[in-house]
């Protein structure tokens, strides 16, 4: 066993760029089984066998990067090349954990709207949708055991619930209600809302080699300064904002392209807790209000993310080129999905960078803050109830033919009609659901083994 407190030695160096971009693309190309395993990778890659960060640093970038909107592993890892090799780092990791993903998920894509009606291919779909149903579950049930810690975090789990599935309540403003009651509950019933909670295994901590050159002042990047702040804002908001102004302005505001520029903007924002928190939301606008896809078709791009590396919320990828492909205007359809595609893509991380360049530098003000701890609490029980609706709605969609809607309290919720169960997609879920919860198989062999299931039952051969 490695003494996991030893210091670096004293002749010990930064690694070069060339070495932290070999590391990078590692990380990039074996990112899969979703923030979880994203996260232990690199706490494996760069705390436990390089030490080139410190436990105690590598858990307190986490916290920040939890604190905002879009794909904390992705962020993390722009904070971590940030800390070593300024915006060059930072832009190398995070480009190197988008990059592998983002060509596969486009490629998929591609693959999804020519061959998609070919009976192996819709039975690969078949199977794959029936275990993204039991990942979505597994997902809220792993969530709902580190949130759920109380009375009053279950309560805003169900208010969240109610709020989305009987009044469709948009997804960013559940976000902001449960942050503010999150912050207000500290005040009052700090014993409630008392956030906190730590992140990694116990034992002791490793002390890595930035830790040792920050403490000697070595790494000056990292000071805040007013100037840095002023100079990451005019250049990182025109680089995530200028072409979807640009676009409205060529093209209009009625525009796919405008559409899908303003929208995915906005999700970046509000993206707290990760792609399944936001994927109800995003199916509901792209699926009732612009009429992208399909319902089926959301779960098809979760299943086609799920099974690609790098971070979930590449899902949005595959829903920008839908988009664009199916209103191409005077393009080639796949051209015009490609283009959708990069321009979600872009829309969709260029603000992780500007999140993490304007304010890593003063991450340290977060530490010991007890209103915010208690807002991302709160924020994070939230996000349960909001995965439990999107469960539902997967489920309403996957196991059954048709739905209807009822009125209650003068909503229309939508219900199963029970004589649509399909049994073979209700079979494959169960499946997957033991296989994932009570046996605790990896999810790639798992949405694989579901494929082939699907072939077989669709008679795709």
């Amino acid at each position: 066993m490695p003494d996991l407190a030893r210091e670096p030695e004293p002749s010990a160096r930064l690694p070069t760029l060339g070495e932290a971009t070999r590391v990078w693309a590692r990380i990039g190309f074996l990112s899969f089984g979703g923030p979880a395993g994203q996260i232990a990778l690199m706490h494996k890659e760069l705390v436990e066998e390089r030490r080139w960060i410190g436990e105690e640093r590598f858990l307190h970038a986490l916290n920040y990067c939890m604190l905002l909107p879009g794909p904390e592993a992705q962020q993390l890892a722009v904070y971590i090349g940030w800390l070593m090799h300024r915006t060059v780092g930072g832009l190398i990791a995070g480009l190197l954990f988008i990059l592998p993903g983002a060509l596969v998920m486009l490629g998929l894509s591609i693959l999804y709207v020519t061959w998609r009606h070919v009976p192996l291919v819709d039975g690969i779909f078949f199977g794959v949708k029936a275990a993204v149903l039991a990942v979505v579950i597994e997902a809220g049930l792993r969530i709902s055991r580190r949130a759920l810690k109380n009375g009053a975090m279950v309560s805003v789990a169900v208010a969240a619930f109610a709020a989305i599935f009987l009044f469709k309540a948009p997804f960013p403003a559940i976000i902001l209600a449960a942050g503010l009651i999150g912050w207000l509950g500290s005040r009052i019933r700090p014993d409630w809302f008392g956030g906190g909670g730590r992140h990694g295994a116990a034992g002791p901590p490793v002390v890595g080699l930035v830790d040792r050159l920050l403490s000697e002042g070595v790494l000056a990047h990292v000071r805040p300064s007013a100037g840095k702040a002023a100079r990451v804002l005019a250049l990182w908001l025109p680089l995530w904002l200028a072409p979807v102004a640009l676009l409205w302005l060529v093209t209009g505001p009625a525009s796919v392209w405008t559409q899908i520029g303003s929208f995915f903007s906005l999700m970046a924002m509000v993206t707290f807790g990760g792609a399944y928190a936001v994927l109800a939301y995003v199916a509901q606008a792209a699926v009732d209000g612009f009429g992208w896809l399909a319902p089926g078709e959301m779960l098809d791009g979760l299943g086609l993310a799920e099974t690609t590396p790098g971070p979930l919320i590449l899902v949005l990828e595959f829903v920008g080129f839908l988009a664009a492909f199916r209103a191409p205007g005077s393009l080639p359809p796949l051209l015009a999905g490609g283009l959708g595609a990069l321009l979600t893509v872009w829309v969709t991380f260029a603000p992780c960078f500007l999140w993490i360049f304007l304010g890593a530098p003063y991450v340290e003000a977060l530490k010991g803050n007890k209103g915010l701890a208690a807002a991302l609490g709160a924020i994070t029980a939230a996000v349960v109830g909001v995965i439990a609706n999107l469960a539902l709605w997967f489920g309403l969609h996957v196991l059954f033919r048709e739905v209807s809607s009822v009125p209650v309290l003068g909503m229309k919720p939508e219900v199963p009609v029970l004589t649509s169960l399909d049994w073979r997609a209700a079979l494959l879920a169960a499946g997957a659901a033991i296989a994932l919860l009570r046996f605790k198989l990896g999810m790639v062999p798992v949405l694989a083994a579901c494929a082939v299931a699907g072939i077989l039952l669709k008679g795709g051969f």
